[in-house]
């Protein structure tokens, strides 16, 4: 049951942040403008929430890094993760219900030279949506779930690697659960003892 709660955590964390990635390479918004272009102005969602591709790449980074690290990093990875949707959430959120000017201004400053969020306003005749926002929303809210699941049940996920550690080999050698091998002999040497003079 832990290693699967574990496996959904690290799982929910990607698929969000993959997801948020090809959100952002989509069309979030169409600008049409009063004068100029005669084809609406297509507003990616990368344009439309520059922290969304940094974001995502993070949670994807974050969830791969949370099926090696050890008991307290997996905590502070569940927060970063819990605050990672959030932003997602309430960014995309926004505009996919409000379709926002700061949203387009990059857009339309590229295509017209002109600046400023009034002045872009002025020159705006209509902006539709897409459901890419809210595609990207929904990420935002996978990623906070694995990082909530991830504070809940991380305290009982087993350490990544543990029986790879030196120590653990020691302790098994000095315990007498396994016999000494010619491995463990090129390992006393090279650890200064010498094994023939036993």
């Amino acid at each position: 049951m832990i290693a699967r709660a574990r496996s959904l955590a690290v799982l929910a964390i990607v698929l969000g942040g993959a997801a948020a990635i090809i959100a952002s390479t989509q069309t979030w918004l169409q600008v049409t403008l009063l004068s100029g272009a005669s084809e609406p102005l297509a507003v990616p969602g990368a344009s439309a929430l520059p922290l969304l591709a940094p974001l995502s790449l993070a949670a994807l980074a974050l969830g791969l890094a949370l099926t090696v690290v050890g008991r307290v990093l997996r905590y502070a990875f569940g927060v970063v993760a819990i605050l990672i949707g959030g932003t997602l959430l309430s960014g995309a959120a926004r505009i996919g219900l409000e379709h926002p000017v700061d949203a387009i201004a990059a857009v339309v400053t590229k295509a017209t030279g002109l600046s400023g969020n009034t002045v872009i306003a002025g020159l705006v005749g209509e902006i539709s949506g897409t459901p890419w926002p809210f595609i990207a929303a929904v990420a935002g809210v996978v990623i906070a779930a694995g990082g909530i699941l991830t504070l809940a049940t991380a305290h009982r996920w087993r350490s990544g690697g543990r029986r790879y550690r030196r120590e653990v080999a020691h302790e098994q050698i000095a315990s007498g659960s396994r016999p000494h091998d010619a491995i463990d002999s090129w390992d006393d040497l090279s650890h200064g003892d010498d094994p023939t003079a036993r």
